[in-house]
């Protein structure tokens, strides 16, 4: 008889109510004990993990003491405002719009990218589209390359390999985007005295998948510690909107559509949280393998990728450095 393998998708399946009610005592406890304010803000994108954080957000205080903000620019897909505002509404959270398009444009985000841009395409200009994508190689490499996808108006279709300096440019313009979002959340934060919830599930906390002082700031951040998947159980055990729940993870940042998978992880989510909680777990690459549908050698380049990623994003996870602790504040 054949053993049953020791990793499943099974594995990651929780009892949604009592992590629900776990999450809520946590952010009731620590409103009140370490934050002291009265409510939380937050940013909601239409997506899986602001969804259910402003669901859990609601459950635990009661949707008038949350605050949701939509926060729509130049390069999102209209379905975000969209269905951002139906959970908004579905859990009777006050939420306001936020237009950050004129701020981004006035602070150079757009014309510093389109700048960098046009090194690899001089004839980039009005009307083009554009996105980042890593390439999908689970064959040969764990650290992937990136390259400039962009559309003309015509819709004819571009891909370039990014030099460094490219790279470094359009990303960095980029992050402007979720700067300016936390400055927008932290304003209404002030005025409520609220805390801001931060929102990403344990696959980009540990990948790093956010910016420094932009989504990766908060005062709170509820759901870093469940898998990809484990959000989306939460979600439907929540009552998170189905179009919501069937929607593919997008980073929405850029005017071409682009999932998270082209652009940061190279495996559907599904995947990389097996593989994350295998490595996490101590498991063998064979083991993950058959539960992932993997090959043992794709399991280990998806280590060797989740092993960099950990080393080059860990500045982000820091505190800023201090010559020596002031003792009177630790």
């Amino acid at each position: 008889m054949a053993q049953t393998p020791p990793l499943s998708t099974e594995t990651l399946v929780l009892d949604a109510e009592v992590e629900v009610q776990r999450i809520s005592a946590f952010l009731r406890t620590n409103l009140r004990t370490q934050l002291h304010r009265q409510g939380l803000v937050l940013g909601i994108s239409g997506g899986i993990d602001s969804s259910v954080s402003a669901a859990l957000a609601a459950k635990a205080l009661g949707a008038e003491r949350v605050f949701g903000i939509f926060m729509p620019e130049n390069d999102n897909d209209p379905l975000s405002l969209e269905l951002g505002q139906k959970l908004a509404s579905h859990f009777g959270i006050k939420a306001e719009i936020e237009n950050l398009g004129p701020s981004l444009e006035a602070m150079g985000c757009y014309a510093r990218r389109d700048d960098a841009i046009r090194k690899l395409v001089p004839e980039y200009g009005p009307g083009w589209r554009n996105k980042v994508v890593i390439n999908q190689s689970t064959e040969q490499q764990a650290i992937g390359f990136s390259t400039l996808v962009v559309q003309s108006p015509s819709g004819e279709i571009q891909r370039v390999r990014m030099p460094a300096d490219v790279y470094r440019t359009v990303v960095a313009a980029t992050n402007m985007k979720q700067r300016l979002r936390k400055q927008v959340e932290y304003f209404h934060a002030d005025r409520l005295n609220f805390a801001v919830i931060g929102t990403p599930n344990r696959l980009e906390y540990d990948q790093g998948f956010f910016v420094k002082n932009g989504d990766g700031a908060a005062d709170i951040k509820p759901i870093a510690h469940l898998y990809k998947s484990q959000v989306y159980q939460l979600a439907r055990h929540l009552g998170v909107p189905a179009e919501i729940c069937q929607r593919l993870p997008t980073t929405d940042t850029y005017s071409l559509a682009q999932t998270q998978e082209e652009f940061y992880f190279a495996l559907p989510y599904q995947k990389m949280d097996l593989c994350l909680y295998g490595l996490n777990h101590g498991l063998s690459a064979e083991a993950v393998a058959i539960a992932a549908e993997l090959t043992p050698a794709q399991v280990e380049l998806a280590w060797q990728g989740i092993q960099a990623k950990r080393r080059t994003t860990r500045y982000l996870h820091l505190a800023p450095l201090l010559v020596e602790p002031v003792a009177e504040i630790h």
